[in-house]
């Protein structure tokens, strides 16, 4: 018998980490409390995600994984232990990180938060269903009613009564081959296809199938009404009230061919005759084959040519109207006559420009002729939908197909990847025609709930959505079911609300969202389902929020908190980070040089420490300086975009002062991306770099004399692949390749600059291919990433790495750090003007050979601003930047001020979308939207310097900008 005392251990108060060594952490030890706001701060690159991703989730995710039984684990990714001595008190984790980017079509906002699944559930229990030819409600078809069409068939049709016993579900169905042959019936139909269900198929478990019961098989002819009844009848009760007729038919050329007729006791249309299933949520899904649009697959848009881009519109057919024909005579030769028949009665010819042929016949050759009988009007400018000009493209075979068609039948035939990918810039996504975007087939979107369909439900903003849903009205018995489904839906509408989305519609697909969205509606969906007791760690939730809705994404985290969740933030933003119960500063610096906790504990806490990069600046002791002077705009330099009326932009007109640094600012969705990346952006490369580009609506653009090119520095990545990287993306590693090329033992031996790359074989190791590891995949253990045995690790073969450089090889170059790089090759200009520039923008710590992969969105958009900042400035450029400060400190801000600067005093023009108040406050111009987001924003609320926009009280910018501003010159008085 065990005498031993029984000790209760107390669970940790915190999450204790010892010897945490992942990536550049310094082998730290960290206490993080539990139930606590936790703040980690410091520069770019200093270890913070290493730390909460790469160290406190990586561990969570796998501990369980572990808990899975072997089996299940072959099936799911396995993970490596991170490198750490020891984690303690660690909760289940949910992670929500920045949006790499566009991967999902499919998801929306609906779907994310679970508010579409609900909605699905709402209107199959309580929608009432309309038909989709006649658009009226259905009514119920009795046995009787069914007898009767049957008996309209001709006589001598043969005819088979089915029971459906499962209806497009996967599985190998073998217990209802069993069921049915126990109850007598001797044959089934499985895919449309007859068996004897003794001897049944072996399906395939894991595609959809139908199988249906062969009730009854007849000859339509008197006499067999009794037996017809019987039939029908026990078809409904096996099939539930639902029954397929399968029938003969004989078509247009007089073969035969066998058709299925749907019929239901509650769902059938007396008008047209046709019936439908019973509702289900799947038919409400666009991510279903049962639910989605079968034209665009769910997607609620198909691609397509794009005339303006396609065309040229001032040339005629025959000297390159079409852009992508380089012999238009033999690309249109099998369709001679009706295209000549066709310029006969337009009375144009080969040279005629598209532009100066009759508006009616320039639709007819562009979208293809109709028949004669529906021949009209076809002017898409004369609010011709796109269904009318795909089905003119579509139409009979009277009259020219249209170049539109035919470079669509031609692109489908390309085998030449190249020549495929090259015609694909010239196409753009349109609208379905079938489903008008609303991506749910015929029978989905005839549904309506106080008669709306869900597909229009789901395009109302949240704030819309939520004064609906409250005034809608039920019979009592549908109240029932509709009570707790609107209750989840309020709730979830209401999160989201909170976290500051309520402009957001929940058809909006996820990868328009930018990071701070996407992150800030997974907030929204954690805080739905309840969770208590677990840890959330979250990437820089503030990114796109404006800093009047701050208070509101700290009230959010407040409250995961008060569920007795740890809350761990990566962040910059001084307003979160100043409401941190605990904060946790990691540096000093980035790369080698961070790593370290060089502070913790509360915001006063860290403001004392003096060796704290985070501390300083919140103390006051460091800051972002005020500029001295603002650049004037010249009114003989200016760009105007008039009627710009992309999304919720209303018709407005924007004035961009050129060689100055400007800001456009506005709250969440108030109209900022719609002007500058969906409308200003394409037409510049348009007008301006004569790119295929397809700008929003605008009617004017003024000022292109001033220009002489657009770029566009976003927080897309660099590179899909883990062989990019910022050398080769920069370009710089060109120029190194060809520096080892030139050394006396290259020449020697005969290597050009190609030898030195690891993507093309030669100078690679071909065991690895260039990669350095070798992976091998382990079943029931994470796959192993080893050391390639030939290489070790160093990417290149032997005779490649014999070549050195100052007794570096190619191999120790790509492991450099770019500021290690740059003094290394400080007597090759065009080497240090690259790395320069990269470590200007604060990228100093990266290595020159970083998988792009491993890079965050705003260390891409750094990287492709320092490789422009690299380049030969001739002036005259204008760059858009999407939010630059995206992951920097505020030590980072002032270098990116400091850049920003050089391009402007270098004849450029920068404008930048940004909602930090210390770069909003250093611009020379802003440009101010709003007043609020979704459709109430979309307009002009105030231009000018900064001083200007503070004077503004309606601009939600200009009273905080205000509140710096005064800061400032307090600051300066008081010195």
């Amino acid at each position: 018998m065990n005498t031993q005392p029984q000790i209760s251990i107390p669970s940790p108060s915190a999450i204790r980490i010892r010897g945490a060594r992942v990536h550049n952490l310094k082998n730290i030890d960290v206490d993080i409390p539990h139930e606590r706001l936790v703040v980690l701060s410091g520069p770019s690159g200093s270890g913070k995600s290493s730390l909460a991703f790469d160290t406190i989730f990586a561990e969570a995710q796998r501990a369980y994984l572990e808990t899975l039984s072997p089996y299940l684990r072959q099936f799911c990714l396995q993970l490596p232990q991170p490198d750490v001595d020891l984690i303690e008190g660690l909760p289940p984790v949910v992670a929500i990180a920045q949006w790499a980017g566009a991967s999902q079509p499919r998801s929306t906002v609906g779907t994310i938060t679970e508010v579409y699944d609900f909605l699905r559930l709402l209107y199959a229990k309580v929608g009432v269903l309309h038909c989709p030819h006649c658009a009226v409600p259905l009514g119920s078809q009795s046995p009787e009613n069914i007898a009767t069409e049957l008996m309209r068939l001709p006589e001598g049709t043969r005819v088979m009564i089915l029971a459906p016993f499962v209806f497009q579900k996967r599985g190998e169905h073998k217990e209802v081959f069993r069921h049915i042959q126990k109850l007598g019936f001797p044959r089934a139909r499985v895919d449309g296809a007859i068996v004897d269900v003794e001897d049944p198929p072996l399906l395939d478990a894991g595609a959809s199938h139908s199988i249906e019961a062969v009730i009854d098989r007849v000859i339509v002819r008197a006499g067999i009404d009794s037996r017809l009844m019987e039939s029908i009848h026990l078809a409904l009760k096996l099939g539930q009230g639902v029954l397929i007729v399968c029938h003969e038919e004989c078509d247009s050329q007089g073969e035969t061919r066998w058709v299925d007729r749907f019929f239901s006791t509650t769902r059938h249309c007396a008008q047209c005759g046709e019936s439908y299933p019973e509702l289900e949520p799947r038919t409400f899904s666009f991510n279903s084959p049962y639910g989605a649009c079968a034209r665009c697959q769910g997607l609620g848009e198909i691609e397509q040519f794009d005339p303006d881009l396609v065309l040229d519109w001032n040339k005629g057919l025959g000297n390159g109207a079409v852009k992508l024909w380089t012999d238009p005579r033999e690309s249109l030769k099998h369709h001679e006559k009706k295209l000549a028949r066709l310029m006969k009665m337009g009375k144009f010819d080969w040279h005629t420009p598209l532009v100066k042929i009759p508006k009616e016949y320039q639709i007819q050759l562009i979208y293809g002729q109709k028949p004669s009988h529906m021949q009209g009007a076809m002017n898409p400018t004369d609010g011709e939908t796109s269904a009318s000009r795909t089905e003119a493209a579509n139409s009979g075979r009277s009259g020219f197909l249209g170049l539109l068609h035919l470079l669509e039948v031609e692109y489908e035939l390309l085998a030449d990847g190249r020549k495929r990918r090259a015609w694909a810039s010239y196409r753009k996504p349109v609208t379905c025609p079938d489903c008008g975007g609303a991506r749910l087939g015929p029978i989905g979107r005839s549904v309506l709930v106080a008669g709306l369909p869900l597909h229009q439900l789901s395009a109302m903003n949240v704030d819309d959505l939520q004064s609906y849903l409250a005034q809608l009205a039920f019979s009592p018995l549908e109240q029932m079911v509709a009570e707790p489904i609107l209750r989840e839906v309020q709730s979830r509408l209401g999160f989201l609300k909170q976290v500051g989305l309520g402009y957001l519609s929940l058809n909006r697909p996820i990868d328009t969202l930018s990071g701070g969205e996407f992150q800030r509606v997974r907030l929204a969906s954690g805080l739905g389902a309840a969770l208590t007791n677990v840890c959330y760690v979250l990437d820089e939730l503030s990114i796109g929020l404006h800093p009047r809705d701050n208070a509101r994404l700290i009230s959010t985290l407040r409250e995961l908190v008060d569920h007795h969740n740890t809350v761990i933030v990566v962040e910059h933003d001084e307003a979160v980070i100043r409401a941190a119960d605990w904060l946790i500063d990691i540096g000093p610096g980035a790369g080698e040089q961070g790593g370290q906790i060089v502070a913790q504990g509360t915001v006063a806490d860290v403001e004392r420490e003096i060796s704290s990069p985070t501390g300083r600046y919140l103390s006051g002791r460091e800051r972002i300086e005020f500029p001295r002077s603002r650049r004037t705009p010249k009114r003989s330099r200016w760009l105007v975009i008039e009627g710009a009326a992309t999304n919720n932009l209303k018709n407005i007109n924007v004035e961009f002062p050129l060689g100055t640094f400007i800001c456009v600012t506005g709250v969440s969705g108030s109209g900022k991306s719609s002007l500058l990346a969906q409308t200003l952006v394409p037409a510049l490369k348009k007008e301006v770099m004569k790119l295929p580009a397809s700008p929003g609506p605008y009617s004017r653009l003024r000022g292109l004399k001033h220009i002489d090119r657009v770029v566009e520095i976003d927080q897309t990545p660099i590179g899909r692949s883990p062989r990019s990287n910022p050398a080769t993306y920069s370009g710089v590693f060109d120029e190194i390749r060809k520096v080892f090329a030139e050394t006396r033992e290259a020449r020697r031996l005969g290597f050009g600059p190609s030898r030195f790359s690891f993507n093309t074989p030669g100078g690679r190791c071909e065991l690895c291919e260039g990669l350095g590891v070798r992976r091998i995949e382990m079943d029931f253990l994470p796959d192993m990433y080893t050391i390639c045995p030939r290489c070790l690790g160093r990417r290149f073969n032997q005779q490649t790495l014999e070549v050195r450089y100052r007794e570096k090889t190619i191999a120790d170059v790509l492991e450099m750090s770019v500021s290690e790089a740059r003094q290394f090759f400080e007597n090759f200009p065009s080497i240090s003007r690259l790395l320069s520039s990269l470590d200007d923008v604060g990228l100093g710590y990266l290595r020159l050979g970083q998988p792009a992969h491993t890079l965050s969105g705003g260390e891409a958009q750094r990287i492709k601003l320092g490789t422009e900042l690299g380049r030969v400035q001739h002036g005259r450029t204008v760059y858009v930047m999407d939010e630059p400060t995206t992951g920097l400190h505020f030590q980072d801000i002032q270098r990116l001020l400091m850049v920003i600067h050089r391009l402007v005093d270098a004849g450029n023009t920068v404008i930048v979308v940004e909602h930090h108040l210390d770069v909003i406050k250093s611009a020379d111009w802003i440009i101010d939207l709003g007043p609020e987001g979704g459709r109430a924003g979309g307009e002009i609320v105030a231009v000018g310097p900064p001083e200007e926009i503070a004077k503004v009280e309606r601009s939600h910018t200009g009273r905080y900008l205000k509140q710096i501003l005064n800061s400032c010159a307090s600051d300066s008085s008081a010195q």
